[in-house]
């Protein structure tokens, strides 16, 4: 990377810096535009609040088709011999979904308290 280039970065970064201040101080002084610029970012939330829930879900049910399509295909190779270790790790991985749905859980109860706060 050469001076020049580095230079012109920083030299970027400032100026971002003394807009996005400029931007903030006048955003402060007019309230109009300060509750403008609040009702834009609620929106921009809200929006990404359902863009993540919706991705979450489709997320849920992909890993869930994969451990079931996993646990099956574990339990059709299944080789007798194998018996106690094939279930401790069967153990493992039940305790680890339900540690997973446990989280999805915690995450969908956040979720819906941030939308509960986003209506009022």
């Amino acid at each position: 990377m050469n001076s020049d280039t580095i230079f012109q970065l920083l030299q970027q970064s400032f100026r971002v810096g003394v807009g996005f201040t400029a931007y903030v101080l006048e955003t402060l002084q007019d309230s109009q535009k300060r509750n403008q610029t609040l009702s834009e970012l609620q929106q921009e939330i809200a929006k990404k609040t359902e863009e993540w829930a919706k991705k979450g879900e489709i997320t849920e049910k992909e890993a869930r088709e994969f451990v079931d399509q996993w646990l099956n295909s574990q339990s059709s190779s299944k080789n007798p011999q194998e018996s106690s270790e094939s279930t401790k790790t069967k153990a493992d991985v039940g305790q680890e979904i339900q540690q997973l749905t446990e989280k999805i859980i915690t995450l969908r109860e956040e979720l819906e308290d941030l939308r509960d706060k986003k209506k009022s």
